[in-house]
């Protein structure tokens, strides 16, 4: 999860990603810090919406 990197870039703090996006602060940080398994496909658009970026850009893939 690169939520970090593209808030310092855009200079956007989590609770303004969270009143954009409509999320609790609390999961957008648990989101950040990787303590999520699942991400519904409305809240990533509606963050990549916020963000001005693709899902790949804010997600990488690990095994």
């Amino acid at each position: 999860m690169h939520l970090d990197a593209l808030l310092a870039e855009r200079a956007m703090t989590l609770t303004e990603l969270a009143d954009r996006v409509g999320v609790s602060i609390v999961n957008l940080s648990k989101l950040k810090n990787g303590h999520v398994r699942a991400i519904r496909f409305s809240t990533l658009t509606a963050i990549c919406d916020a963000l001005d970026c693709q899902p790949g850009d804010l997600l990488t893939v690990t095994h």
